[in-house]
């Protein structure tokens, strides 16, 4: 996932919950989220944390991928939701300031390899 306004790299590992079942599991069996990884839930408006064990940054994006809200590290046990967005991008904590990736920006899906 790239953010094409300012060329900068979100994650090259970045994984789609476009399921139900991907949806509803999202980011819980995890003990962390590597740096260049990460978890785009589409279709989706909103997220928790509940059980989570890290903190994450959250990018709503929406259905042109352009950047609705961008929340940072947001810790476990809580409730995040943009009515706007279509999708939500799950990074690890941090990555979303280190990018400079805020509202306005537009992100692209790129296929490595």
């Amino acid at each position: 996932m790239r953010n094409q306004t300012r060329d900068t790299v979100l994650g090259a590992s970045v994984d789609i919950a476009d399921t139900s079942a991907k949806r509803r599991e999202g980011l819980l069996k995890h003990e962390r989220l590597d740096p260049g990884s990460g978890l785009w839930i589409n279709p989706c408006e909103s997220v928790h944390t509940f059980f989570m064990k890290f903190p994450i940054d959250l990018v709503y994006l929406d259905k042109k991928r352009k950047v609705r809200k961008v929340r940072h590290r947001v810790p476990p046990w809580r409730l995040s939701m943009c009515l706007s967005a279509h999708s939500i991008l799950e990074l690890p904590a941090g990555t979303a300031e280190q990018t400079r990736t805020v509202k306005g920006d537009i992100l692209a899906i790129e296929k490595l390899g």
